[in-house]
This record gives C-alpha cells, structure tokens and sequence, in this order.
C-alpha cells in the first residue's frame, strides 16, 4: 500500500531536523570539549612541578659560593723599633798585663863630654834662673851665665846648635823640662841654652 505524497514529505523533514539535531550537539560536544582541553593545557602541572626540598643538599651551597672567602687578618705593624741585640765591643785591653821588657834608661853624657849650659828666666819669678841653675851644677852641668830672657816663648826649652841634641836631651831630664829645640841665630852655638817660662814646675 503505498503512502500518500503528503506522509514522505513528513518523514523527510524530521530526519533532517534530527540529523540538524544531532549536528549541532556534536559540534557543541567538539566545541566544549576542545576548550576545556586548551584550558587545562594552559594551566601548569601541579603534580609534575618539583617542591623545593626542606632539607638541604649535599652539594656545595650557591649562597656560600658566592661570598668571597675572608682574608686572614693581619695584625698592624708594630710602631716599636725592634730591639736590637747588645753588640759586645771587643776589649782591646789583653786578658792578662803583659810582660813588657824594663825600659833602657837613655845612656848619661859623662860630664867631660858636656857641654857649658846658660839658663834665662822668662817669668815673673824672681831668683828663677839662679835655682835652676844650682840645680843643673848638682847634676854635673857646668852653667857659664844666667840672666833674664826678654822676648815671647811658649813653653820652657832646652836649645842646642848642631851636634848637641843628645846632649840637650840629657840637661832636659835633669832639669824636668819636657821641650828641646834647635838653638835660635841670636844664641850661642859652643852651649846649651835654657828658657824657663811660665810653665815649669821643676
């Protein structure tokens, strides 16, 4: 039995309104569903995420390692001079005295080998000369003159012209007078010739 005209344009315009339908809530099932995956995507992953330990590491520490390691301190140059060790000065002295061998006393002019002498006073000290001149005679000196010097000298002398220094030397010790020298032009050159100044203790 056939069906009229009118009934299959019925069933045809439902199925394609189901059809319609169903297209609609797949490509809205399509829709949602590809927004939610894109949503989590965004989102980060807490489980996946690590969590910083508590407890540290063993490795060596990047806090640490950035701080410079201190310089040991030094302590400031002492301002005190460093004491220096007491240097010993060697003695020039010996340990022991040595033995020196007994001084030769100078050999004595035998008188006939002496010369005549003459004695001047050159100080204030009156009668001077004349002692001086005793005690040369004593001696064994012979003495031929004695006066006043008048002129400047420095210190007592015994004066002696050439060939007479031996002799000079000899009247020096016995009279304690400490200078000898060569005999002056305006003296005379056969004797021995004695200035007495200021100095002379005899």
């Amino acid at each position: 039995m056939s069906r009229p005209k009118g009934d299959k344009g019925q069933v045809l315009s439902s199925l394609v309104a189901v059809v319609a339908v169903v297209a609609v809530v797949g490509g809205l099932l399509v829709l949602f569903g590809t927004r939610g995956q894109e949503s989590s995507a965004d989102q980060p992953k807490t489980s996946d995420t690590p969590k910083p330990s508590a407890k540290p590491s063993g490795g060596p520490s990047t806090v640490g390692a950035s701080v410079p390691p201190r310089k040991p301190t030094t302590a400031p140059p002492s301002t005190t001079p460093p004491s220096k060790a007491p240097t010993t000065v060697p003695s020039t002295e010996p340990s022991e005295p040595a033995t020196q061998p007994p001084a030769t006393q100078p050999t004595a002019i035998p008188t006939a080998g002496r010369p005549a002498a003459e004695v001047y006073n050159n100080t204030p000290r009156k009668g001077l000369a004349d002692q001086v001149a005793e005690r040369a005679r004593q001696a064994g000196w012979t003495v031929s003159g004695v006066d006043n010097w008048h002129g400047k000298v420095v210190e007592s002398t015994v004066y002696y012209p050439p060939r007479m220094v031996q002799q000079a030397n000899q009247l020096a010790r016995d009279l304690g007078v400490a200078r000898t020298k060569p005999a002056l032009d305006n003296m005379k050159m056969d004797r021995l010739t004695v200035i007495l100044t200021s100095d002379y203790t005899g």
